[in-house]
């Protein structure tokens, strides 16, 4: 998509850090950067990888053009070697990511940056804005898709977005969590995400009535003919006037109704009631859409009475991620370099949780080769190596006398490396694929981390190297 230059879409602090690492001679400090976060929102059991593609798209435009300098130089606090720099910014970082659609798990580091410790710092913002919301909102959105049961959820919230990029590319993030398509047109025209939709109650309220506007609908979409029937009273008006209109004008043409939507009063009643009606018409392939602020608990509790839905769009809750619109992550310094040797660093907390894991680190996926399904995650150092051959023995970082053995395993690194020296070597897939993907990773989850509430707690361990590491930097402190 076309825009404006995103460069100055920092924390000021990674400017004016920036200019002091110039003028202290460490413009070209090796450094590390790990991305992860602490908490899964709505305390869920996994969240979803998503936004590479677009951190991607901002790295390769990443360029700081003249009115940014002056704007800067206008400061009257950077150097000019500084705006110079600048000037002839060229990016050169390598960065590790998870791939989009893959669950991830807290503390786990889902993006790894090496390079110039400017570099790295400048991209801080934009990497975490962009990677926190769509995971957010696939994280969300999967919610949703679970609560339903295998009927299709449309996500229907642009109008109720943070802004512009809240709608487009919370509608993509939608998609990768499995939604089936989105009401934001401009998704389906950037990323293939298909665009749905049917009328608003304006349409039907324009013609002097109900049936003048479901036979104008009709008459111009036969083939794709959805009828919201709510305006006026549902069971009393809508649905029989779409009947109607579907025996006169659908049919005649060649062509079977597609549904009807309900978007107000009691949809756990009403659906039940149109379906009996529809049915008792000879439509029982007519499909009964519901809409009007619906979440997953909504959704799990409408199913739980009955209600015959075959497609929800959800729009406020899921767009926004409503329940808790925050996702935590985080980007923390972990290594250095020093005359080619790698130094972990850490930060240190009197809130444990937010005590770093310190290194340059790996991380791994461990499957039961008889079922197919994710036994833990494992972070190591960069270097250490998992024997698939022997048995493995996966223990709490916390508590260390919680103790696994595992046997008869795989172990799949999950991070892929996308830049290298500056250069994008990682072809993104498409849209479907990443949705497919985002689909089958979670079918190695067992159902109970998929449990919308209290979910069991998904295993991410340290390997004993790094628990040892990270044990020694604690004690040895400054």
């Amino acid at each position: 998509m076309n825009r404006m230059s995103l460069a100055l879409l920092t924390d000021f602090y990674e400017l004016t850090m920036a200019n002091g690492y110039l003028e202290h001679g460490l413009k070209n400090k090796q450094v590390y950067f790990d991305m992860f976060f602490r908490r899964i929102p709505d305390d869920g059991g996994f969240a979803i990888m998503a936004g590479v593609e677009q951190l991607i798209e901002f790295i390769e435009n990443l360029k700081f053009t003249d009115e940014d300098i002056e704007y800067l130089r206008s400061k009257k606090i950077f150097s000019p070697d500084f705006l110079e720099y600048l000037k002839n910014f060229k990016f050169s970082c390598d960065i590790w990511a998870i791939p989009e659609g893959t669950p991830i798990f807290p503390n786990e580091p889902i993006i790894t940056v090496r390079g110039p410790v400017i570099e790295a710092q400048f991209i801080e913002t934009i990497l975490l804005l962009t990677i926190n919301h769509q995971s957010l909102i696939a994280t969300k959105a999967n919610r949703i898709v679970r609560a339903a049961q295998g009927r299709a959820v449309m996500e229907f919230g642009s109008r109720r977005a943070q802004g512009y990029d809240g709608a487009i590319y919370g509608a993509r993030a939608a998609y990768i969590g499995g939604c089936v398509g989105s009401a934001c047109t401009i998704s389906d025209k950037e990323f293939g995400v298909p665009a749905l939709g049917t009328m608003a109650h304006s349409w039907v309220q324009m013609f002097p009535s109900e049936l003048d506007a479901f036979r104008a609908y009709a008459e111009i979409y036969p083939d794709n003919c959805v009828l919201l029937v709510d305006t006026y009273n549902t069971l009393r008006s809508g649905v029989p006037n779409a009947i109607k209109v579907f025996n006169e004008v659908v049919v005649p043409k060649g062509f079977r109704p597609k549904g009807i939507r309900i978007d107000s009063g009691d949809i756990a009643y009403l659906s039940k009631e149109a379906r009996k009606m529809l049915d008792e018409a000879g439509y029982h392939d007519c499909k009964i859409l519901a809409s009007n602020s619906l979440d997953e608990y909504v959704i799990r509790d409408l199913l739980l009475e009955g209600a015959q839905v075959d497609i929800f769009g959800v729009g406020e809750r899921l767009i926004t991620s409503k329940s808790e619109p925050v996702f935590g992550g985080v980007y923390k310094l972990v290594a250095v370099e020093e005359d080619g040797r790698i130094i972990p660093k850490i930060k240190i907390s009197d809130n444990v949780g937010k005590i770093t894991n310190p290194g340059f680190k790996e991380l791994w996926r461990l499957y039961d080769k008889e079922s197919g399904k994710a036994i833990a995650d494992l972070i190591t150092l960069h270097d250490e190596v998992i024997d698939e051959s022997k048995p493995y023995e996966l223990f709490h970082p916390e508590f260390t006398w919680k103790r696994k053995t595992v046997t008869n395993f795989t172990a799949k690194k999950l991070k892929i490396k996308i830049f290298e020296k500056g250069k994008c070597i990682y072809k993104t897939p498409n849209i479907d694929r990443i949705r497919n993907y985002c689909k089958e990773q979670i079918d190695t989850l067992w159902d109970e981390v998929k449990r919308l509430e209290n979910p069991h707690e998904y295993y991410v361990d340290l390997s004993l190297p790094l628990w040892e590491l990270k044990r020694d930097m604690l004690r040895n402190r400054p």
